[in-house]
């Protein structure tokens, strides 16, 4: 018997509305210096590192709002899973071009697959993602592939 509904799968192709934002040189050499980059370019503020969009396009919310492990409640639209315990599955980034200072964003995310495993204690459901980051212009910045695994 299959834990995945036929609701559940036609959440497969649907997007999130698209989220923009800008790029400061200032939060590229806040985000290096944090987590403690060594390459000049990236300290200069001259290209922002690749994990730099790691949250980019979260939504900004008061600590009240965060959960134990620290993420915002709701952090990805999705259907209600059956199985509520959720961990990472991996991420895959394309990257076409680099971010720079005064870049304007924007990225949109749909859901790309979902099924289901066996695994060794019982039922994994596993969820893939697709962030899509462009230029306003159109131009290709990159694609993250995430995928999330409840069980």
């Amino acid at each position: 018997m299959s834990l995945l509904t036929e609701e559940h799968r036609s959440w497969i192709g649907k997007s999130e509305p698209p989220v923009s934002v800008e790029i400061s040189r200032r939060d590229i050499i806040k985000y290096s210096i944090a987590t403690e980059q060594q390459q000049e370019k990236y300290l200069r503020g001259d290209e922002a590192p690749l994990m730099f969009i790691f949250n980019l396009f979260g939504n900004i919310t008061q600590l009240d709002n965060l959960r134990i492990d620290g993420l915002a409640d709701q952090t990805m639209n999705g259907p209600q899973l059956p199985l509520k315990r959720v961990m990472a599955g991996g991420t895959e980034i394309h990257p076409y071009r680099a971010i720079k200072p005064g870049d304007r964003l924007i990225a949109t995310q749909e859901i790309i697959d979902m099924y289901e495993k066996q695994g060794s204690t019982g039922p994994l459901i596993f969820t893939v993602r697709k962030l899509t980051v462009r230029m306003d212009s159109g131009e290709s910045v990159l694609d993250e592939i995430q995928t999330s695994i409840a069980r």
